[in-house]
């Protein structure tokens, strides 16, 4: 890896580094969102790195559709019981049991929106006062509109027009009751920086991200992997692609792409050449123009 690249992500890395020991000393319960796709990886070995040689000091939170890739689940069992970390899961599931979140009806139905609801009763029931999220600038554009520190209302919304200046590596972290934040440590990394980094630091990625075979439809563009929360509609057939996951989230609404990079090396280029954002296989952004900062404004992460 040429000399440039290594100083870039090294600053990256210190970067994150530098926001998640702040998260931890300004902080009374902090939480790091992990959904076990590459970002959250990255941003937990950087955490791990930070505290090292102790473990890290806050819990792992993840949201759980029950909708979710079976291997991502795996991954994030066997990563969590390696690293000796705490988890903390809020279901989906029993968001619907208690009817706060009605379940979407139709072929296109998704869960996906209904994370929302799930986070915001998660974090009271925990006091959690900041919550640590892999999200990128480069991935979207209302994520383009996030501060490192970026502060929730006590109805955990967002508001992208009234944001905190921050000046050099000053973040403020005052809040009033029943308030919080959502830090992004990953906020200036740029998705070949991940796989740069995934790649320099040698860490282990769920089966997902390479090229592998399996069943998917074309759903205006997006191919849905198969799965029983995936219905065909009227003219749509399975069929066998050899593929790979960009982004990892809900099945019902997660796009994969054709590909044959099986390898870091090959996911690298095969990133330098691509036209279309990772993002842009995700049928849940496709909902509207504004889908994600819709969802964001609601409490979304």
């Amino acid at each position: 890896m040429q000399s440039y690249n290594l100083n870039h992500l090294r600053e990256l890395e210190a970067e994150s580094m530098f926001v998640i020991r702040e998260v931890a000393a300004q902080f009374e319960k902090p939480a790091l969102l992990f959904s076990g796709g590459k970002d959250s990886i990255v941003m937990l070995h950087i955490a791990v790195k930070a505290f090292h040689p102790a473990r890290v000091p806050f819990p792992l939170l993840h949201i759980d559709t029950g909708h979710n890739f079976p291997e991502t689940l795996a991954f994030r069992d066997n990563l969590v019981k390696k690293l000796g970390a705490r988890l903390v899961v809020g279901y989906v599931q029993e968001s619907i049991n208690k009817g706060r979140a009605v379940e979407e009806t139709g072929p296109q139905a998704s869960r996906n929106i209904l994370q929302t609801v799930t986070l915001l009763d998660t974090i009271e029931e925990h006091g959690f006062d900041a919550l640590m999220g892999g999200g990128r600038r480069d991935e979207e554009k209302a994520r383009a509109k996030e501060r490192f520190f970026s502060h929730r209302d006590d109805f955990g919304q967002w508001d992208p027009k009234n944001q905190r200046p921050e000046l050099w590596n000053i973040f403020n972290s005052r809040k009033k009751m029943g308030e919080h934040f959502r830090v992004f440590p990953l906020s200036n990394w740029t998705e070949m920086d991940v796989w740069q980094y995934v790649l320099l630091e040698n860490i282990e990625m769920p089966s997902l991200y390479f090229s592998h075979y399996r069943e998917c439809l074309n759903r205006k563009g997006t191919l849905l992997a198969r799965s029983e929360y995936v219905k065909l509609m009227e003219g749509e057939k399975w069929e066998k692609m050899r593929i790979r996951f960009r982004t990892i989230g809900d099945m019902s609404c997660t796009g994969a792409t054709v590909s044959p990079a099986s390898s870091l090396e090959e996911i690298i280029l095969e990133v330098a050449a691509a036209r279309q954002t990772e993002r842009g296989s995700r049928a849940d952004d496709k909902r509207s123009e504004t889908a994600m900062e819709d969802r964001k404004k609601e409490g979304y992460f």
